[in-house]
């Protein structure tokens, strides 16, 4: 199948994320407008600065800077505490993701054009925003987390900010997988399919190389660092949701040497469902040393 048979997909990812996100930043700025004015101000202030420098820098096409913004509202509000510090909230991480795809996409940017393997210069669309963020934004929304708790899919011992072990593994994934994937075209020399390191050419789906992949992994523990504190979290919270990551990470390159390769997935669908598989291994950790929780 061609990639353009099946847009639908990413048109799907679009309509998954899109429509809960927007609902989401909406009653959140009535809510926070109602009681406590500067955070619905600075909230909304901040994300559409950050998708005005995404998109003047190139890095994103309109619509995807929109949806970034939106995004990065929607976990900002979803992180808020009292008093407000916008760097003690998913802020921190959003920005730690985008200064990392940023500069591993501007890396090497010759060689990679002459590959063929360049992002546009117009930057990321929307559907590839919203596959690599959406999910963090859909599993840190208020009732998917009541949801996660009354159902017992987490301990109800954590605490709200440590529920953003979901979120932020979805976060670390992506920024793992994009660095992963510019830099291993780079410097990783020849890569192998994950599924019979049989060596291909820089930019097959599901090709992996070691230095890439190491690269991936830094990445994505910076991220979670970063979220770890900005939400005051411990040492726990920072290994589950690097640990989803990384699992993600290689997650990732198996739908693509696999469902992507034989035509059934385009590459959003294969990274949203990635980062969802980054947050379904943290629930799987959690459900395995439930008296401990995380934060």
């Amino acid at each position: 199948m061609t990639r353009e048979s099946l847009a639908w997909q990413s048109k799907l990812v679009l309509l998954a994320v899109l429509p809960f996100v927007g609902a989401d930043v909406f009653l959140e700025c009535q809510w926070w407008l109602a009681h406590s004015p500067l955070v619905a101000i600075s909230t909304a202030g901040v994300s559409t600065i950050l998708g005005l420098i995404t998109w003047k820098l190139r890095a994103a096409t309109p619509a995807a800077a929109a949806t970034g913004a939106a995004i990065t509202a929607s976990l900002i509000f979803a992180t808020v505490t009292v008093p407000y510090q916008p760097l003690r909230t998913a802020l921190t991480p959003i920005l730690a993701v985008s200064a990392l795809a940023f500069a591993a996409t501007r890396a090497g940017r010759g060689k990679k054009e002459q590959s063929g393997t360049a992002e546009a210069r117009s930057g990321r669309s929307a559907s590839q925003v919203a596959a690599n963020l959406g999910f963090a934004s859909l599993v840190c929304m208020p009732p998917v987390q009541s949801w996660l708790v009354d159902t017992g899919r987490v301990p109800s011992i954590m605490s709200p900010m440590a529920l953003f072990v979901l979120g932020l593994a979805a976060l670390a994934e992506a920024a793992g997988d994009t660095v992963s994937s510019e830099i291993g075209q780079i410097l990783g020399g020849r890569p192998r399919m994950i599924t019979t390191l049989r060596a291909v050419p820089p930019g097959t789906d599901g090709a992996v190389s070691i230095l890439g992949t190491l690269s991936g992994a830094v990445a994505a523990c910076l991220v979670s660092g970063a979220g770890t504190w900005a939400v005051h979290g411990d040492r726990s919270l920072l290994l589950v949701s690097w640990a989803g990551a990384v699992f993600g990470l290689l997650f990732d390159s198996l739908l693509g040497a696999t469902l992507e390769a034989w035509g059934w997935l385009n590459n959003d669908l294969v990274n949203f469902l990635s980062t969802v598989s980054a947050s379904g291994f943290v629930l799987a950790m959690l459900a395995i040393m439930p008296r401990h929780g995380v934060g």
